[in-house]
């Protein structure tokens, strides 16, 4: 697993910790840093921050594209998948758009349903089909 990817699935694990716990993104995230042996990497903290910031608009961009999915009838899995997948395709330029959409498919296979990797590649290619009317 490339440091990228180990990346994503740190900053998976804290904001789905945050979202199971209620809590705030930064103070899991800086709980994590001060009480666990696992690195948080730049890139973690860049994506958790991206997607802390940009959470409501990239869930409005979800919610439209997912045909009849609401983000609460999503998996939690999926759905945090679904958020770092769109921070990194619509508001990361330095990541290839195939490698957004494959490396959030990779996380989906990992953690998540089998049914998972192909809804979450089907819609980030959609919003990737997408991208220039959304950032117009």
């Amino acid at each position: 697993m490339n440091s990228r990817t180990k990346a994503r699935l740190r900053a998976l694990e804290v904001l789905f910790e945050a979202e199971q716990r209620g809590e705030g993104v930064i103070d899991v995230l800086t709980s994590r840093r001060l009480h666990t042996s696992a690195q948080i990497s730049l890139y973690s903290e860049q994506i958790v921050r991206g997607v802390r910031d940009r959470e409501e608009e990239i869930r409005e961009y979800i919610e439209t594209y997912s045909q009849d999915w609401t983000m609460d009838r999503m998996p939690s899995v999926d759905r945090i998948v679904l958020l770092i997948g769109a921070w990194e395709l619509l508001f990361n330029d330095e990541i290839p758009d195939a490698v957004a959409i494959s490396e959030a498919t990779g996380l989906a296979r990992m953690l998540s349903t089998d049914d998972s990797p192909k809804f979450v590649n089907g819609l980030l290619d959609r919003l990737r089909q997408v991208k220039p009317t959304l950032l117009a």
